[in-house]
């Protein structure tokens, strides 16, 4: 019995054995030609790839050949898709698929590998459609030059703070440019229907903006001018008149209180203190604003001096709150929506003082005396 099962067992062996060694001639043969075919569809393959990965890589884009080559919608409109910088290959092509530009994420990341092109992505933003393959948005991301930028403007920033920020960021106009611009708009040619606005100041709103990048200062400005005038709903407009204020008086307050605060919860218990401060005739004694009147520190390099001392409060200034009543004559800086919103909506609150608490959270003693503001001083 034994000799008899042996022999049934001999045969069996040979064909799996013959079987295994078809497979895995055909696998070499098509790690083979494969890159021979890969080559004719989707160029020549990365030279960081190793014989095996060549072969590997041609073989799996050739079984999803037509997600790389077709595209998703040839009759799609251009879409801007945000790369970061620093973004991973795999959440790049997560993000094109979710943005409806390429048919599937992990043929086009499998062609970024194979040619090599995983290694030259630009951060940045990219005018990209469904009318291109895989093969063409590939290439498109590989700009460094994109026609189109995204710059975003942070709430607190002065005019020649958002004027730096645009080189910095690849626009085609320079600082000094985008000042002069700026300084050529007042009144209407700021917003319209607001005559008595004197400049553009606090009117940039802070916000992620999307623009060419080779638009003009003056494109740009009208870009952040109109996006101010969009935003500023008219419940906000009308808290503004509700509180007696012109829409440069609630922008320049709006711009104080921005500067003073740090956690978004005090901004409308700091705009009482002012409203406070400014109905009982007090001086509003902002350190911002002195700040604001200082200009530039060569030795800080940064336009807001910080800590100021005794002489820097009494700078002669219309802007600086402790040597001038009242509100100064413009914003200090660009205001966001939620300061602007403390402006049209204030907390009513008892305080006339406020100061920075000793734990450097950044958050506030509020005071109604001068006894309990100066109690509150960190010792």
């Amino acid at each position: 019995m034994r000799r008899k099962r042996s022999s049934y067992l001999t045969p069996l062996i040979v064909i799996l054995l013959g079987g295994l060694c078809l497979v895995v001639l055909a696998g070499l043969l098509g790690l083979e030609i494969a890159p021979r075919l890969a080559t004719a569809d989707f160029g020549p393959p990365s030279p960081n790839l190793d014989q095996f990965q060549k072969g590997l890589y041609s073989v799996q884009l050739l079984l999803k050949k037509n997600a790389v080559l077709q595209p998703l919608d040839p009759l799609g409109s251009q879409k801007v898709v945000q790369i970061e910088q620093g973004e991973s290959v795999n959440s790049i092509a997560l993000d094109l698929e979710n943005a409806g530009v390429i048919r599937d994420a992990g043929a086009f990341r499998l062609y970024l590998v194979y040619s090599g092109l995983d290694k030259g992505i630009q951060a940045g933003s990219h005018p990209l459609s469904p009318a291109q393959n895989a093969l063409e948005i590939a290439a498109a991301i590989q700009d460094a030059n994109p026609k189109v930028l995204s710059i975003r403007i942070l709430a607190g920033w002065r005019l020649e703070e958002i004027a730096a920020a645009l080189p910095a960021n690849g626009f085609s106009v320079s600082a000094s440019n985008f000042l002069q611009a700026a300084s050529l708009l007042e009144g209407e040619s700021v917003l319209p229907d607001y005559a008595e606005i004197k400049g553009v100041e606090g009117y940039l709103l802070p916000d992620t903006y999307t623009i060419k990048r080779e638009a003009t200062s003056s494109e740009i400005l009208g870009t952040m001018l109109q996006n101010f005038d969009q935003q500023l709903t008219q419940d906000i407009r009308d808290g503004f008149k509700r509180q007696g204020l012109t829409l440069p008086q609630a922008v320049t307050l709006a711009s104080i209180i921005q500067k003073e605060a740090v956690a978004p919860d005090e901004l409308p218990i700091i705009a009482s203190v002012f409203y406070n401060r400014l109905h009982k005739g007090m001086k509003l004694d902002s350190d911002p604003t002195a700040q604001y009147a200082l200009g530039y520190n060569l030795v800080q390099k940064t336009w807001w001096k910080n800590p100021l001392n005794a002489s820097d409060l009494n700078v002669d200034s219309p802007y600086n709150t402790y040597v001038s009543a009242g509100l100064p004559p413009g914003p200090i800086c660009a205001p966001g929506l939620a300061a602007l919103r403390s402006v049209a909506f204030p907390a009513q609150t008892p305080y006339y003082y406020f100061r920075a608490r000793c734990d450097g959270s950044g958050r506030h003693n509020f005071a109604t005396t001068y006894a309990e503001q100066v109690n509150n001083a960190c010792q």
